[in-house]
Formats: structure tokens, sequence, C-alpha cells
């Protein structure tokens, strides 16, 4: 059966597209490893591929989820393994395209030995306000602090639940699920110097506005737990309160993305089974 190939990058740094290239090249069939463009009424936010892409080879994961459904990286390695398995099964080159980090961590090396919530905790936590989170993460663990999405409150309040119930920095947990590589694991990460992508981001972001993210958040349900927390939500939904102007929302959004691919490249530039690419350019001669 093919081996996996994993396709990873910082947002807007060409995965899809690549991915596409790949899949006409060497037979392949893409699964989507990004935790918002699993979500149904959120494509033009999360920049899921093109109905025109989908067709030109299969594609999986992709709109498969109610707006409303909880996701985390553990259900999401139970959506992905089956398919994963199918696509091999098939003779299909599996192509796993993404930017959740920690989605594809848990695909590659398995869950994290990290305990379980705890709800009285949770409940303590959830009271307090998001600024008093963030100061209380940074005095405990101000590694974690510095990379995690501080404007994540879910985020925000796991690593600090993670450091109050292990009594030790949630970075430290992490060092130790450092675990060796599994055999045959292999993966491309996208990199581009940082004013190229942040001018990426910002095309993507007045496309992502003028093509329908604006309706899709009006229609988000109120349920919506994890879909509300894609970048670009919580500023769209303060424009349609008139809060802002849309020049403004645009300039937030941007902001925001610019902030999660810095934490992107971060993440996937410690992994060192990927290999490097130069922007989303395959070295000549590249073969699977």
């Amino acid at each position: 059966m093919p081996l996996p190939l994993y396709i990873c990058g910082p947002t807007a740094s060409g995965k899809s597209s690549l991915a596409l290239e790949l899949a006409r090249r060497y037979d392949g069939e893409i699964i989507n490893a990004d935790a918002y463009q699993l979500y149904q009424g959120l494509e033009t936010l999360a920049a899921s591929p093109s109905r025109e892409e989908q067709s030109e080879c299969p594609h999986h994961l992709f709109s498969v989820l109610p707006a409303d459904e909880p996701l985390d990286a553990n259900r999401y390695r139970e959506l992905a393994l089956p398919v994963l398995e199918e696509v091999a099964q098939r003779g299909k080159l599996p192509l796993i395209v993404g930017g959740s980090g920690l989605y594809l961590k848990f695909l590659t090396h398995g869950p994290s030995p990290v305990p379980p919530g705890d709800p009285e905790l949770r409940a303590q936590l959830d009271q307090q306000p998001l600024d008093a989170l963030v100061a209380r993460l940074e005095s405990l663990d101000p590694e974690e602090a510095a990379t995690i999405n501080r404007l994540n409150r879910r985020y925000v309040t796991r690593s600090l639940e993670l450091c109050l119930l292990t009594g030790q920095p949630v970075s430290r947990l992490r060092e130790d699920w450092k675990q060796p590589d599994p055999p045959g694991l292999r993966g491309l990460y996208l990199d581009w110097p940082r004013d190229e992508l942040a001018e990426r981001i910002g095309e993507r972001t007045s496309q992502m506005l003028a093509g329908g993210a604006i309706d899709e958040v009006r229609h988000l349900p109120p349920a919506a737990t994890t879909a509300a927390k894609a970048i670009g939500v919580r500023e769209i939904r303060s424009h349609l309160a008139g809060e802002i102007s849309l020049e403004e929302t645009r300039d937030l959004i941007a902001t925001a993305t610019r902030q999660y691919a810095k934490r992107q490249r971060t993440w996937f530039r410690k992994e060192g089974w990927l290999t490097r690419l130069e922007r989303n350019q395959l070295p000549e001669g590249f073969g699977i």
C-alpha cells in the first residue's frame, strides 16, 4: 500500500494547490487535516478547496460536520484514520493536507498522554476573565503563554488546566510527548518569507470577505462552539453588530491570521520528519 504523504504549512502557503498537483501526478486522494474545513457552512472562511478543485480528484473530510458539533484532535483522529486506511487499501496515494499541527500530531504519533479535563476545575476557570487566565498562564508557563493563541479562551483554559492538574508547565508535557517518529513517516513543510506570506494572507482575507464569509458567519448556529473559534468569526460578528467597519474587519482578520501563521511555522519547524520546501515549489526530480 502507498505510504501517506503529509503536506503541512502555515495558512495561505499553497498547501491545497500543491496537494492537487501531487494528486494528479501520483494518482492520489486528498484528506483534510484543517480543523475548520471539516465544518459545513465555513467553506469560504476556512479557505476550503473550491468545487472545481475538488472535482479534479477525490477529497475527503471536507464539510462533513454540522457547524454546531464540537471537535478536538482525538475526534479528528477517529474520523481520519479509517479514511486514510481505505484510500491506501485501494492503492491510491493518501495526501493529508492541513495546518492544524495538533490534529496532524495526533494522526501521525497518536494521542497526547495528558490527563483528561476536570469539570470542577474547568468550571472555576470559566468564571474568570480571559485576561486573568492569560496572566496566570504566563506566571506558570511563560513558554506556553508565548506561543498559544491568547484570544482563544478554550486553548488558554486547557493549557492552564493542564498546568494545574499536573503541577508542571504544559510546555514540558509537550516535550515529554516527543515520541520517535513512526517508520515510513514522510511529509512536506511549505515555508515562505514572512513578508511574502503576509501579503498572501492579506489578499486571501480580502477575497474571503468579498466571497461570502460574512454570510457564513451571519448564519453560523448559536450553538456552534468549536466552529466559532475560527479566525474571522469574532471580527465579522463585530462588523455585523455595527461596531467596526469592513476595512477594520479586514485588518483585524489579517493581523490575527499572521499571528496564527507565525505559531504554525514555529510548530512545523520543530517537526524534524518534515522536508522543508521554499514556498510551494517541489525540487527538480521530486518523486514519490
